[in-house]
């Protein structure tokens, strides 16, 4: 097994990203037959409904993880609430599941949107360094989403 440090996990609802902010989180390769990874998030007691729900509705979610370092692209995973635990003011959430593919080159992508939106010089540099940090959802990743519902 690997662990490595979690610096932000975000959750896709409706199209959207909805970010825990984390007081603490850690990420875990199984390394086992079924590369499963568990992944622990200690936040704030206030998200706990939400991930009950998840749990009893046994949902698959589609999270996106920042490991190890803010500059990481995040790393895409399936999973399923295992456990809620209420710890003080805090709660501790386990996420079973699976990484859903290899790295989705992001940063180049992004660069390729920001060319073609007609940026350049500074524009460009503070706009990159701005949307590697908040890691917008790409057109061409809403394209591809938009494609596989229509299958």
């Amino acid at each position: 097994m690997k662990t490595f440090k979690m610096i932000s996990v975000g959750i896709l609802v409706d199209d959207k990203i909805n970010n825990f902010p984390l007081v603490d989180g850690i990420i875990i390769n199984q390394e086992n037959s079924h590369r499963m990874w568990i992944l622990e998030l200690f936040i704030e007691q206030k998200h706990q409904q939400i991930f009950e729900e998840w749990k009893a509705s046994k949902e698959v979610l589609d999270a996106r993880v920042v490991i190890s370092y803010p500059e990481n692209e995040p790393a895409g995973f399936l999973v399923a609430v295992d456990a809620v635990e209420r710890i003080g003011d805090h709660i501790s959430v386990l996420l079973k599941g699976r990484l859903k593919r290899a790295r989705s080159q992001y940063a180049e992508h992004l660069l390729e949107e920001l060319l073609t939106e007609g940026l350049s010089g500074d524009e460009l540099l503070q706009r990159f360094e701005h949307d590697m940090r908040s890691r917008p959802r790409l057109k061409k990743e809403r394209e591809r989403e938009t494609e596989q519902e229509s299958l």
